[in-house]
C-alpha cells in the first residue's frame, strides 16, 4: 500500500517561508518521478513543481519560478518543497504526487496522490 503523506503547511505572513514535505512509504521510491501540485478554494487543482529520478531535473510552474524549490532525499523517501517569498496568491492545498511514468506537470501521469496539507498565507 503506497502512502504520501504531507506535513510542513501552516498560516504565515506574507513574505515568508514554508518547507513542505511529502514522506513517501513506496519501496522504489527512488524510481518514481515526484510532483507538487496545489488547488486554492474555488479553482482547478494545478502543478507546481516536479523533480526527477535523481533530483537533477526539476520543473517549475512560472508562477513559482524562483521562488520555490523542490528537492529530494531518496534516502528518507521524502520529497520537499521550500516555499520563499510567499504571497497571498499562493494560498491552498498542496498536494505531493508520484509517477512511475514521467517526470510531468500533468495531473493524469501520477499514479499517487498525498492528501494535502493546508498552506495559507496572509497580507
Amino acid at each position: 500500500q503506497v502512502q504520501l503523506v504531507e506535513s510542513g503547511g501552516g498560516l504565515v505572513q506574507a513574505g515568508g517561508s514554508l518547507r513542505l514535505s511529502c514522506a513517501a512509504s513506496i519501496r522504489t521510491f527512488s524510481s518514481y518521478f515526484m510532483g507538487w501540485f496545489r488547488q486554492a478554494p474555488g479553482k482547478d487543482r494545478e502543478f507546481v513543481a516536479a523533480i526527477g529520478w535523481s533530483g537533477g531535473s526539476t520543473y517549475y510552474a512560472d508562477s513559482v519560478k524562483g521562488r520555490f524549490t523542490i528537492y529530494r532525499d531518496n534516502a528518507k523517501k521524502t520529497v520537499y518543497l521550500q516555499m520563499n517569498s510567499l504571497k497571498p496568491e499562493d494560498t491552498a492545498v498542496y498536494y505531493c504526487a508520484a509517477s512511475i511514468k514521467s517526470v510531468s506537470s500533468i495531473e493524469a501521469e501520477y499514479d499517487y496522490w498525498g492528501q494535502g496539507t493546508q498552506v495559507t498565507v496572509s497580507s
